[in-house]
Formats: structure tokens, C-alpha cells, sequence
């Protein structure tokens, strides 16, 4: 099974994806990937092929994917806005493997968030990230990008979850991908961020995720829900923090933080997402609960 998505030729994200496709995810570069990494799933989806088409005078640019299930947006709204641990966690460390084989093929995402992350249509046990439409690429022919803040294109990407450095307008790299899952990853356990409050005031928002970053893992540790706890992202987001613009990550030690969190509740990674109707419910009224 398949979908099309089409744009005006004028358009661009359509183009920047396509781009992505056809130069850093070819389906036997992604086999012979897995089998390095010993994978059952990257997460990314089959790309079938493309092309041009003119309709009523006007020139199309089209793609063809694989079909994919729904997106986690609208599962993490059913479950109450919250996913309980062994979720977040299983989810962090697939979309690790995930960013880990886009990034060593010279490109970032740059917009990870729920709405993009679709479970698959045969599998719904498997999670694929989509929408490669803000995907930059940070590293052409092994040239990192330099370092260079540019507040006339400040604030790009999506504002709850979008890194420092995009709000300050510097080029997107690895350190922005992995910061950017850090604040999914506590957006899903908590169901909320410290900054969600001030969405419309990006220089507000800004100031909050400097300070959140500045006073780890304290600043994490504190957004505890009730009944778990935010050790595995604080760890996550101090390692991340860490990282220098150019600086390859660790991408085995990010993943062993949430592997270990995992372990300890006897979940695995690759195993089933259990979103279970009974663990959305309590999900919902622990929710619920936390807000009165």
C-alpha cells in the first residue's frame, strides 16, 4: 500500500524532502544499515519514486510513500496527554537508531515531534518518522556547517520542542536533533513543558529551555509525574547538553541511558508498544489528577 503527496513546483519542502529520499535513504543503504546495527526496524519510510505532473496549467511536484498507520499526536491525546515510561522510553531509544543513520548520511530532521512519528499500517508495533520537509543538510560532502547565529531566521521548527540553537537562527545539526527529542521525550512522560505557557513569545520560550539546560538535571528531576520519574531524560538532556556544534554524539551511551530504564522494568525496545486502552485510561485520570 501506498500515498502521494503533491505541491505546487514552486513550493519547497516537498523538494527538501525528496532530495532526502532519493540521496540518504535508498532501501538498500537502510538494509545493509540494519544488519550493521543488527535493527529490526530504522523508521523510515519505503520511498517509492516521483515525478512532475501539469494539472489545469499548473506544474505539480509529486512523491510516493508507504502507507503508514496513525500518528502518535493523536494516540497521545487519547491516552489522557501523557504515555507512561516504558513508552517514552522505548520511543526515545528507536528514534535514536533512527537519527543516528540520518545523521551519518550528512542530514538532521529538525522537527521530531508526536505529530510526526506514525506507527506502521501492517505493524502498528513498529514507529516511523515522517515529514522530512524542514530536514537540513548539516554536513555536505563531510563539511560540518559552521557555527553562525542569525536572528532574522530565529525560532524555526516547531516552538515546544525546537532546539537553542534554531531559536537563535544557527544552521541545524546532530546536538539540535537530539535536544529536540530530549523535550518530546519529557513532553510525553510529564504531558507538559516548563515554557508551554509563553508559545507565542519565542524569545520567552528561548530563556525557559536555556535555563532548563543550564540548571540540569535538576531542572527535570523536578517535573517528576506522579507515580514515575524523570531520571533517563535528565541524564539524556545533561549528556546532550554536553555536546559541542560539530561534535559527533555517542550515540550507543544516549541509547544505553534509556536501555537501562527499560531494563528495570523488564520492557524491550524493539518489543510491542502497548498502548493498551486500560493504560490510556489510567493515563488519562493520572492526568487529570496532576491538573487539580
Amino acid at each position: 500500500l501506498f500515498v502521494s503527496q503533491q505541491e505546487y513546483l514552486e513550493n519547497g519542502p516537498l523538494f527538501s524532502e525528496l532530495k532526502f529520499y532519493q540521496r540518504a535513504a535508498k532501501q538498500e543503504h537502510i538494509r545493509k544499515w540494519m544488519n550493521l546495527k543488527k535493527i529490526r526496524c530504522l523508521g523510515i519510510p519505503v520511498f517509492w519514486g516521483s515525478g512532475l505532473a501539469e494539472y489545469k496549467g499548473k506544474s505539480y511536484r509529486f512523491m510516493v510513500m508507504e502507507r503508514l498507520g496513525q500518528d502518535l499526536q493523536r494516540i497521545f491525546e487519547d491516552c489522557g496527554s501523557r504515555f507512561k515510561k516504558e513508552i517514552v522510553l522505548q520511543l526515545g531509544a528507536r528514534m535514536l537508531d533512527t537519527l543516528e543513520y540520518i545523521h551519518e548520511n550528512e542530514y538532521v530532521h529538525g522537527d521530531i515531534k508526536a505529530a510526526n512519528l506514525l506507527l506502521g499500517y501492517s505493524n502498528p508495533h513498529e514507529v516511523y518518522l515522517a515529514d522530512y520537509g524542514l530536514c537540513y543538510r548539516y554536513c555536505p560532502n563531510g563539511n560540518h556547517k559552521q557555527y553562525q547565529e542569525n536572528p532574522r531566521k530565529g525560532h524555526n521548527g516547531t516552538i515546544e520542542f525546537t532546539s537553542i540553537d534554531a531559536h537563535k537562527g544557527v544552521a541545524p545539526s546532530r546536538r539540535g536533533d537530539l535536544e529536540i527529542l530530549g523535550y518530546c521525550m519529557l513532553h510525553w512522560l510529564c504531558g507538559k513543558l516548563p515554557w508551554e505557557q509563553n508559545l507565542k513569545d519565542p524569545v520567552a520560550v528561548l530563556s525557559a529551555k536555556t535555563k532548563l539546560m543550564d540548571e540540569l538535571p535538576d531542572s527535570v528531576l523536578r517535573w517528576d509525574p506522579p507515580g514515575s520519574s524523570c531520571s533517563e531524560i535528565a541524564t539524556f538532556l545533561a549528556s546532550v547538553s554536553g555536546l559541542a556544534y560539530a561534535e559527533k554524539p555517542k550515540y550507543h551511551v544516549l541509547k544505553k541511558i534509556l536501555l537501562d530504564g527499560l531494563e528495570s522494568s523488564g520492557m524491550r525496545y524493539d518489543g510491542p508498544l502497548e498502548f493498551s486502552t486500560a493504560a490510556c485510561a489510567r493515563n488519562h485520570l493520572a492526568a487529570k489528577l496532576s491538573r487539580v
